[in-house]
Order: C-alpha cells, then structure tokens, then sequence
C-alpha cells in the first residue's frame, strides 16, 4: 500500500496576514486532508477556517504537540493514518513548521518511517527579517535564545559581534517578548558604534518594523520593543 505524506502547512505570522501567507496550493492541500498534528490547535483552526476550509471542521482529526503534550506523544498514532494511504498535514503556532520550532521532531519521525515529506511555501519570520535587513544573506547563522545568564549573555553577544566581523556572517537571534527592551540595551552597551544592528518587529502585521542602524545611531533613536515579536540581526 502506498504511504500517504506529510505537508508542512505555514501559519500566518500576525492577525490579518492570511493573504500574505500562504498560495492557491494551501486550497487544494487542505481540502483534502483531514488531520492535522498542531502546536495549538485554536490557532490552526483558525488559519483553516480564513484559508478556505471547506471540509467541516467536526470532522477533522487534530494532534496535539503542544508543550504539555510533546513529551507524551503517541507517534504509532500519529501517523497510523499516513502508513494506510492519507496525507498528514503539520502545522507550527505561527509561521513554518520545523524552523525555530518544534515540530522537526514530527519531520524525524515521518523521514524514520519512510514518509514523504512535502514542505510548503509560506512565512518564516527569520527569513523576512534577513531579506528586509540589508546584511548578508550568503552567510548568516540563526541562534535561537541567547543565554539568559548576564554573564554568558553578554560574552555571547561579543562572540557574534567578534565572528560577524571577522567572517562577515549575519549573526541572527530572538528573545522573549517581554525581555526584548532588556536585550536591546544590552546590544547598545556592549557593541560597538560602527556594528549595524537591524530589528524586525511585528512582521507581516499593519504595525511592521525593519530598522537597521549602527549602534551608535540605535543609542539615539527611541524604540519600545516590550511583548512585541521581534527578531534582531547583528552584521559588523
């Protein structure tokens, strides 16, 4: 029997940006597959729901992987379905599935069963964020989290301004909302004036921001980046 497959489906970064977010394939995809693992599943009901669901949503089969539910997952569930001929689609909180996220681990699973992986075009928040930056994007390296430690945090931050300049690598890196302002002024400190800094807030959203300056020019501009999502490039 032929193995179903299992699509990649991106969410929507911000409220409103469903027309930005995904192509006329999202209609056929789908509306033909009715079950869905999910980080949150309210968020992916929505996003079915405003790109043209048409298969009634009572009928779909949803898994959740959220935190609460990822360490218990029942994989020889997940995909009994997909071993019997039905395509699987994987859907991420916000933007694409597997990128800062962690549904790589359902990828894994799918590749270890010898199950198509198919991903689809749409929204990465890092990826926007390189293109509307200005730095390099033939060489530029996403770190996730900083460390949350003072002391590892700001040794980190010289680290990737010291490789950025030797490499001329775009050092790329996100951190939780609310500790955005507590980041930010901890780049102004510890960088140097001519070290361009670019942040991008609230992509795809009414509200979007792409600023990118030295840090000797960020030290004189205002900017509240509290509970915004942000993503910050450094380039020296």
């Amino acid at each position: 029997m032929q193995k179903g497959k299992l699509y990649l489906i991106p969410v929507p970064l911000s409220e409103g940006a469903e027309p930005l977010s995904y192509t006329l394939v999202h209609d056929d995809i789908i509306n033909k597959i009715d079950e869905y693992v999910v980080e949150n599943e309210k968020t992916a009901r929505k996003f079915l729901k405003a790109a043209g669901l048409r298969i009634p949503q009572s009928q779909l089969i949803i898994h959740d992987y959220g935190k609460h539910t990822r360490d218990k997952m029942d994989y020889r569930q997940i995909f009994a379905n997909v071993l019997k001929g039905k395509d699987l689609g994987l859907m991420s909180e916000a933007g694409c599935p597997a990128v800062a996220d962690p549904g790589s681990d359902i990828v894994m699973e799918a590749h270890r069963r010898g199950i198509q992986v198919v991903p689809m075009v749409g929204p990465s928040s890092i990826l926007l964020a390189l293109m509307g930056s200005g730095f390099n994007g033939q060489k530029f390296t996403f770190h996730g989290y900083l460390p949350i430690d003072k002391g590892d945090r700001s040794k980190k931050i010289k680290d990737l301004e010291s490789q950025s300049l030797r490499e001329k690598i775009t050092q790329i890196f996100i951190e939780t909302p609310f500790r955005n302002n507590q980041l930010m002024a901890e780049l102004l400190r510890l960088a140097k004036p001519t070290t361009r800094l670019c942040v991008a807030a609230n992509l795809t959203s009414a509200e979007e921001i792409i600023l990118t300056k030295t840090v000797g020019e960020w030290k004189k501009t205002s900017i509240d980046l509290h509970k915004i999502p942000a993503i910050f490039l450094l380039f020296a």
